[in-house]
């Protein structure tokens, strides 16, 4: 990787393993500037170490000089007996660390020995296991904590899943399956690549080629949403099957159904059909880096392409048809309107006999004074007295 550097490192969570013996380490997501995602693991005691040989190749930014002209974050000291819980409350101080590591300045975040310190090991790849030792324990970071690294809430074990057909990677960052394999789930992407583990393999998978173990069925998956929510898209695609839809970049559709397989069902006008959820943006978010190299990738193939399936649910898998995705979201446009016709008669109707009520009312006109002839001919007696 000559001329490497790192654009961004997540901490994922971490391992609890049992060979040699007890320990602890903690898994980063490293993506460097080729666009390829490797996953290694580093024990605290290692981390530290690179801190204090980091410190001391550049002891100004380090602070070693002047403490106002440091910019390198601080690393706390190993304790002398890391247990587990140790190990979690660290990971929000170890987020936040390998966030402002990249950030640093290029002398420093893109030196060599930032770059070989998370370079991918033999170990990372074939960690050294005894098959007589249970497997290793998986911790995850929840979502909310990658986001706000202070707020840890607790271990997330991984999730199995199984392959329902062979797979041939198509580049190095992916991982190869045969039908039946039994994979753990690291990282769920809404693109519909999932990153697993399988023994010793690692590597993104599509998400269609995996099927949950107590049914056939996916418990996180959402349910349809008629109103739709707005989104741009960011790559033009041209559809490959019937039920799916071409677009071109700058288009605004709307949303209706998000599905894990990172093929979603969108409304254009009052047509329907799947889309790369990979080439979507939500309307009004910014552009990041990240989203545009993730468009650079391939589109996952959907389950509805993959061939030889072999499940081992008796059931198979709950879908919606395009006809009844066009049919409802007819039947929510109509209600909307119908709901926006009444609500519009209604207000006219307020408007009008607001009208009636505030129109100024006609007064009556004053009746010419009668003459003297016909007061003297028709009024009575004192009357006239009064007009002689």
């Amino acid at each position: 990787m000559e001329g490497a550097f790192i654009r961004h490192i997540e901490l994922l969570g971490y391992e609890k393993r049992f060979f040699p013996s007890q320990h602890y380490v903690y898994m980063f997501l490293v993506k460097w500037n080729d666009l390829s995602e490797k996953l290694v693991y580093r024990r605290f005691t290692e981390i530290y170490e690179f801190h204090k040989a980091l410190k001391e190749m550049f002891p100004i930014e380090s602070g070693d000089i002047n403490m106002e002209k440091r910019i390198i974050p601080h690393l706390p000291a190993p304790k002398w007996f890391d247990g587990q819980r140790s190990t979690q409350n660290r990971q929000g101080t170890l987020a936040e660390y390998c966030y402002a590591l990249v950030n640093l300045p290029h002398k420093i975040s893109r030196c060599l020995h930032v770059v070989n310190f998370f370079k991918v090991r033999p170990d990372d790849t074939n960690p050294v296991t005894d098959s007589q030792i249970k497997k290793p324990e998986v911790f995850l970071l929840p979502k909310d904590a990658k986001k706000n690294p202070t707020d840890i809430t607790g271990p997330m074990v991984l999730q199995t899943y199984r392959a329902i057909a062979d797979y041939e990677k198509s580049s190095t960052s992916e991982m190869a399956l045969k039908a039946g394999d039994m994979v753990d789930v690291v990282e769920k992407s809404e693109s519909g690549w999932w990153f697993c583990q399988l023994k010793n393999k690692r590597g993104w998978v599509p998400a269609a080629y995996l099927e949950p173990m107590d049914g056939p069925d996916e418990s996180e998956e959402q349910e349809p949403n008629y109103a739709g929510e707005q989104y741009v898209v960011q790559k033009s695609y041209t559809a490959m099957e019937e039920d799916e839809l071409t677009l071109k970049e700058g288009d605004t559709i709307e949303v209706i159904h998000k599905l894990l397989d990172g093929w979603w069902v969108i409304r254009k006008d009052e047509t329907t059909g799947y889309y790369p959820s990979m080439y979507l943006q939500k309307a009004g978010e910014a552009n990041t880096s990240v989203k545009s190299e993730l468009r650079n990738r391939s589109a996952p193939p959907r389950r509805s392409t993959i061939r030889n399936v072999n499940s081992i649910h008796k059931q198979s898998r709950k879908q919606i048809s395009q006809e009844t995705y066009r049919r409802n979201s007819k039947k929510y446009i109509q209600s909307q309107r119908n709901m926006k016709e009444n609500f519009q008669n209604k207000a006219n109707v307020i408007i009008e006999k607001n009208e009636r009520e505030n129109k100024p009312k006609a007064q009556p006109a004053v009746p010419p004074r009668p003459s003297k002839d016909l007061i003297l001919t028709r009024c009575t007696e004192s009357t006239r007295r009064k007009v002689l």
